[in-house]
């Protein structure tokens, strides 16, 4: 049985779930406990999230005595390539590159890091195109003067 995941989630749905994909399982007690070092929820609000992580398909559920425990259905590494792929696919094919320039100016970056990026990059030369067409349909970018009637 495959379980159906909606992967929109909000910014405090994703602080719920980094609690239990570091955990792999927990508690909703556990999750307000950890969260609280940074946010300041009342206990109903954590499990409102929880709640709506479960209705999402993101977080699985298991009773153990009164105790609710939850984990998740998808990998956080997953996850996170998963919402990358979907933003990428929903800019415009010139962009791309702007975009993942912009997103490691941005980064904090080790030097193990920057070299893993470099060696990708080296690897990405032998597939590298003189320039990136466009994938957009007329009037839905300003990288090309389209006609727009």
């Amino acid at each position: 049985m495959t379980i159906e995941i909606d992967s929109k989630i909000t910014d405090s749905e994703w602080e719920v779930m980094r609690v239990v994909w570091a955990q792999d399982k927990a508690t909703s007690k556990e999750i307000r406990e950890i969260l609280q070092q940074k946010m300041d929820w009342k206990p109903s609000t954590t499990k409102t999230f929880i709640g709506r992580l479960v209705k999402k398909g993101m977080l699985d559920t298991q009773t153990e005595g009164k105790k609710y425990i939850y984990s998740a259905n998808i990998n956080e590494s997953e996850f996170i390539k998963s919402t990358l792929n979907e933003t990428f696919e929903n800019i415009c094919n010139k962009d791309v590159g702007h975009t993942i320039v912009d997103l490691i100016s941005k980064a904090t970056l080790s030097f193990k890091d920057i070299d893993m990026l470099e060696k990708a990059l080296e690897m990405k030369k032998k597939d590298a195109v003189e320039e990136v067409p466009c994938n957009c349909i007329p009037g839905q970018c300003k990288c090309n003067i389209h006609d727009v009637h």
